[in-house]
């Protein structure tokens, strides 16, 4: 059974940074063309907030460009998300999905969520 399991969020003050995780079991993280990062807020629709595909080509939302840093472990089968300069809009429940085409795919962990302070 293919399963996503975000972790790592937590509270933390504006202007902090801080890392999430995506750990992939029951299968090569590598077998999906592209794995990404949503997040939801309350009363909002969920969004990309980054994505990387198999080439390692990353794209990021105009929101967090130059904040965010998404990236991969291939010997640890996870995908990471680093968040710095956090700022009180991106408080979130942060989705891991993974996909065998283009984002967004069918799979998606059960989210975690990352509160930010003012």
């Amino acid at each position: 059974q293919v399963r996503l399991v975000e972790s790592g969020g937590g509270l933390v003050q504006a202007g902090d940074s801080h890392t999430i995780s995506c750990s992939v079991s029951g299968i090569i993280m590598f077998s999906f063309n592209a794995m990404g990062w949503y997040r939801q807020a309350p009363g909002k629709q969920r969004e990309l907030v980054a994505g990387i595909n198999n080439r390692g080509t990353r794209n990021y939302a105009d929101s967090v460009k130059g904040r965010f840093t998404i990236s991969r472990d291939a010997a640890k089968n996870s995908m990471y998300l680093q968040m710095n300069s956090l700022r009180p809009e991106d408080t979130a429940v942060y989705f891991c999905n993974a996909a065998r085409s283009a984002l967004p795919g069918d799979t998606w962990g059960q989210g975690t969520q990352v509160t930010v302070s003012s």
